[in-house]
């Protein structure tokens, strides 16, 4: 069956509702862990499922490349390929190949995206309907419409062309989308421009997609311009559809994205900044290599995950400056947790009506 989104409870703009799929019904606003290539990096699917997880993300462009969708596809789709029984949606590709794609005029055209393979250097294209059909073999719960991520800054004119390119794009793909069991999403882009991030969304909320995201954040602008363009989007979708803000993780950012009325997060962060030593605390990010750890023998926070109900900062301190991977697997643990965790407390401060208390309170202490 398709997803189907359930609003429970509004407060402001804030949501709090409920995502129906074919692998169990899951609450909103959420954060979805990143798995690109088909694992959630040093973590079981089973210690996913404890740290309370819903739907992860795999990465249509890397499992394009290797083992190849036609393997996975041969093995019963990702869910049996990676023994994972919770929903899984699948990005376009765009971003892997736009950041791979070294002369945007020249190789981003009409067609799709032309770049060289990061493994072998073999050069490829990418098309809106290729997307798509790997993504229908993959069989995920939902796909992404294939997209430009717009760079950040970016002229007016060339934000113009490309949010009117990833429209036709858009259509494209969803002409030839064909898994009954598949939601696909619309992408909003328009970079920072007001009346482009508006004409985005109003189109392609015209396609009547299954959901949609905003894309085209958190890449390398400031703040304040990534608020102010979730802003321009989302007020134009609709109520009914689940709207997911894409590659972000940072926790403020998160309650920022809710205020403005973003149901699903992802982003690579919590695995990223763990394999660096840095865990998140609700006093704030921390680097488990400084010394002061050395023979602190708390946990790192006061969670519910299991690296906190097992081990101390000292001991993790420890494995990371050992360079052992259990001690990334840790924090990987305790981050992915940390921010699931956050999402939780959000929706008991919007079903409270009480999340403007939550965000100062939380900013306040995570920030001091």
């Amino acid at each position: 069956m398709k997803i189907k989104y359930e609003l429970k409870k509004q407060s402001n703009r804030a949501r709090c509702g409920i995502l129906h799929t074919n692998y169990g019904s899951f609450e909103t606003p959420m954060f979805m862990p990143v798995g690109t290539q088909a694992t959630v990096k040093t973590l079981s699917p089973e210690e996913l499922k404890e740290v309370g997880s819903g739907i992860i993300l795999s990465n249509t462009y890397h499992l394009w490349l290797r083992p190849g969708e036609d393997t996975v596809n041969r093995a019963g789709g990702l869910h049996k390929f990676m023994n994972y029984d919770g929903p899984i949606l699948t990005d376009s590709g765009g971003f892997q190949v736009f950041s791979l794609a070294k002369n945007k005029k020249k190789d981003i055209v009409e067609e799709g995206v032309i770049f060289k393979s990061h493994l072998d250097g073999k050069k490829l294209l990418l098309t809106p309907e290729l997307s798509i059909e790997i993504q229908n073999k993959l069989d995920s719960d939902i796909a992404m419409s294939f997209d430009e991520c717009i760079p950040f800054p970016a002229t007016y004119e060339y934000a113009k062309a490309s949010t009117e390119r990833t429209l036709r794009w858009a259509k494209r793909g969803k002409d030839v989308h064909n898994n009954p069991n598949q939601s696909l999403f619309g992408i909003v882009q328009g970079g920072e421009y007001e009346d482009l991030r508006k004409y985005s969304a109003e189109e392609t909320v015209k396609m009547n997609f299954d959901g949609y995201s905003i894309g085209g954040t958190s890449v390398g602008e400031d703040k304040d311009t990534m608020y102010r363009m979730i802003d321009y989007a989302v007020k134009y979708l609709p109520e009914d559809k689940p709207r997911y803000l894409m590659g972000v993780g940072e926790p403020i950012d998160i309650i920022e994205g809710v205020e403005r009325g973003i149901d699903m997060f992802d982003c690579v962060l919590p695995t990223r900044i763990a394999r660096h030593g840095n865990a998140f605390t609700k006093n704030g990010k921390i680097n488990i290599k400084n010394a002061q750890y050395k023979e602190d023998f708390t946990p790192l926070d006061d969670c519910d995950c299991y690296a906190c109900r097992n081990y101390t900062k000292a001991y993790i301190r420890h494995l990371i400056v050992a360079n052992e991977s259990f001690g990334q697997r840790l924090l990987s643990i305790h981050n992915i947790r940390f921010l699931i965790k956050l999402t939780e407390d959000i929706r008991l401060a919007i079903k409270e009506d009480r999340l403007e208390e939550f965000k100062e309170e939380f900013i306040k202490r995570y920030y001091k």
